[in-house]
């Protein structure tokens, strides 16, 4: 956000990409990665998650928009929220909305274990979603050339370049976004 050339609504941008996950309690593989199940272990989170499931389903996008709206999210936060998804990657591609650009495309380099370049993040998610998500590899070859545009797009307005965006590089920002308020 600070690198860009003329300025966005940070706050907002950060709330939606912090708040856009909120529902995927209901999707999560609890035996894929045990080591982030603790210090509380798995027992305590699959009893988490079967309460989130019974409470708001299996659809992570329906209950991440539950939620937002128990919370009172509306509005422009609401707006750059409903954004974040992977499949809107053509639409976010043709409009001019740079802030739900910067959200689309941040969601798409953050994994669980940190920074990744784009091509790097869409080989790690290519396979999980054919086989998730039930849809031909075409297709998602045409949402990574859409997210591709959005990278391009984004960065033709900034002082930055994609390269630049590394777990060294915003390190500093992950710290302070720890004590960040929506």
């Amino acid at each position: 956000c600070d690198a860009m050339d003329k300025p966005v609504d940070k706050k907002n941008i950060i709330s939606a990409c912090l708040l856009h996950d909120i529902g995927n309690m209901s999707k999560f593989k609890l035996d894929r990665f045990p080591e982030m199940l603790e210090p509380e272990g798995f027992g305590y989170w699959d009893k988490v998650q079967k309460e989130f499931i019974q409470k708001y389903g299996t659809d992570d996008y329906r209950a991440t928009y539950t939620i937002l709206d128990e919370l009172g999210i509306s509005g422009r936060l609401y707006e750059l929220a409903h954004a974040i998804e992977f499949g809107k990657a053509p639409e976010n591609a043709k409009h001019d909305d740079i802030e739900k650009k910067i959200c689309t495309y941040s969601d798409l380099r953050v994994t669980p274990f940190g920074i990744a370049s784009l091509s790097e993040r869409l080989a790690e998610v290519k396979e999980r979603y054919i086989k998730n998500k039930g849809i031909t590899e075409e297709y998602f070859n045409n949402l990574g050339k859409n997210m591709a545009t959005i990278e391009s797009q984004i960065f033709s307005q900034a002082s930055i370049k994609p390269e630049d965006v590394t777990d060294q590089n915003v390190s500093e920002i992950i710290k302070q976004l720890e004590k960040f308020v929506i």
